[in-house]
């Protein structure tokens, strides 16, 4: 568990919700969270503290879709791990890459998600999961042939899930990224490869993965 010294390093553009400052609403609001599925508090959850009731309903939403979905874990990583990459997302990618391998995502699919190289899977599944993210956050929609076989694969209610975790994922990158919250003092997965300095990064487009039945 990341200690409360790691999880206030120095570097971002806001200050952390401060265990020793909170204010009696920001208390039973990280209590609530520190008792539930996550057992701690992160980054873009210290930055949403400072709207208790934001963050309130942020944990909710993250608790489901993180733990209790109808997903495979390593579908709900793969997902997660592209949604980081797409948005450049040090802090995103850095977590996740680790949990994805530890959920059974190929490391090399992992690494060439990285680099920007095209994946290649040997499950249907995953290639289509891949694909979805991909068009879902580049062209905010998802070609009907995607769609189609997805949705065969894994069920209506799934593929709701799953756009949802795509969604929710953005927000947490966004928040990351705007307040330029720090990574944590803990080796978890790799780092991608982006430029340092105060520039604007655009966007990372993402190559089409490869199927091999």
């Amino acid at each position: 568990m990341l200690s409360e010294e790691n999880i206030l390093s120095q570097g971002s553009r806001i200050e952390m919700a401060d265990n020793e400052k909170m204010n009696s609403r920001q208390k039973v609001i990280y209590n609530k969270i520190v008792s539930g599925r996550r057992g701690k508090i992160v980054g873009p959850l210290r930055v949403a503290l400072h709207s208790p009731e934001l963050a309130n309903r942020w944990h909710l939403l993250g608790e489901f879709l993180r733990f209790e979905t109808t997903l495979a874990s390593s579908i709900s990583e793969l997902a997660i791990i592209v949604t980081a990459r797409y948005w450049n997302s040090q802090v995103e990618w850095f977590i996740h890459s680790a949990i994805a391998e530890t959920a059974g995502v190929p490391p090399e699919v992992i690494e060439a998600i990285r680099t920007r190289v095209s994946p290649k899977f040997d499950k249907e599944e995953d290639y289509l999961v891949y694909e979805f993210a991909k068009k879902s956050l580049e062209f905010g929609q998802v070609d009907a042939a995607i769609y189609t076989e997805l949705k065969k694969l894994i069920g209506k209610v799934s593929i709701v899930e799953l756009t949802g975790l795509i969604g929710y994922y953005s927000m947490v990158a966004m928040t990351l990224n705007i307040h330029s919250v720090p990574l944590p003092n803990e080796k978890m997965g790799s780092l991608l490869d982006l430029p340092t300095g105060n520039e604007l990064i655009p966007l990372s487009a993402l190559p089409c993965g490869q199927f091999s039945s």
